[in-house]
């Protein structure tokens, strides 16, 4: 096995995982995004971060980034020496926009583009099941690798996943406060079982949510209603919980987006609706082409930290 001689670089896009009742399963990308390079080195591994997570993320091997690149490297055949590692973050850390699964997938991206064959030893399949593998679930994972609206599943042998087209009049806004969340926390507060009341009705809204999403965004108010973890969930975060239920009762087909504490609103929101001086709101765009790698350094706009185009 042969390295890349000189950089590589990746842009990958934040996620909104669940969707309300896709628990586990559905997400959609968005265009907010995360860039990366790296390049083989003759030892070591360093890492730079620039914007969001600056000054608080680890350094070396317990980089996220890096900790992927060196479980795809294993996958690939073999580790390389050292690695140099520049990041610029836009993505928000811990609110429920897929800071970790950006940091998974440009890992096993930019490890797979640094070895000459590594596309031929590591297709999209095994990256997305490692990439899951890693995470924990493809919820995430999958629309950051694919883009667009995802459904994933997770069979014996790995993660799988399809990507649908959006319809038009669907326009993300979210609402990220200044307080972040953890995801193991949201997890703890899920109880073992569920009625099986609310489990039907979840499948046939997450269903539903598929038709709506890709063909009815009338219906997307009816479809995301759920009843396996955002009302488990609310006790936590009282204040995502508010905003949900006051979007909703204005008629907004909004969620809590992944773990939270974000809110993912997916129809339009009425004008002068104010969440409060704690969040701020932005439009973003679905991303539709997913995790994209080049060769290069960054250049001045992919090192320029600030979301270009967001509207808030």
């Amino acid at each position: 096995m042969t390295f890349a001689s000189g950089p590589v670089r990746v842009r990958v896009p934040a996620t909104s995982a669940n969707l309300g009742p896709g628990f586990d399963s559905l997400g959609l990308a968005l265009g907010l995004y995360d860039d990366v390079a790296a390049e083989v080195t003759s030892g070591g591994v360093r890492v730079t971060v620039t914007g969001e997570g600056a000054g608080e993320l680890p350094d070396g091997d317990r980089h996220l980034v890096a900790t992927a690149m060196r479980a795809a490297f294993d996958l690939l055949g073999a580790q390389p020496a050292g690695l140099a590692l520049e990041c610029v973050n836009r993505i928000p850390q811990a609110r429920g926009l897929g800071s970790s699964s950006a940091a998974i997938v440009a890992g096993v991206l930019l490890a797979r583009a640094l070895v000459d064959d590594g596309a031929a030893r590591l297709d999209d399949a095994a990256a997305l099941r490692l990439a899951a593998e890693i995470e924990g679930h493809p919820d995430n994972v999958a629309p950051c690798l694919l883009g667009g609206f995802t459904v994933a599943w997770t069979e014996p042998v790995g993660a799988r996943a399809v990507s649908l087209p959006v319809a038009e009049a669907v326009r993300p806004t979210v609402f990220v406060p200044g307080e972040r969340g953890l995801t193991a926390a949201a997890r703890a507060a899920l109880p073992a079982t569920v009625p099986h009341a609310d489990a039907a009705l979840t499948a046939g809204r997450a269903a539903l949510l598929v038709h709506a999403l890709t063909t009815a965004p009338a219906l997307l108010l009816p479809a995301t209603v759920d009843r396996l973890h955002q009302d488990y969930r609310a006790e936590g975060m009282p204040a995502t919980a508010a905003l949900v239920a006051a979007l909703r009762g204005a008629g907004v087909a909004a969620v809590v987006s992944g773990a939270g504490p974000t809110v993912l609103a997916l129809t339009e929101v009425p004008a002068g609706f104010t969440p409060g001086t704690d969040w701020q709101s932005w439009e973003l765009p679905i991303d539709v082409s997913g995790a994209r790698v080049a060769r290069g350094r960054l250049g001045h706009a992919e090192r320029d930290p600030v979301a270009a185009g967001r509207k808030s």
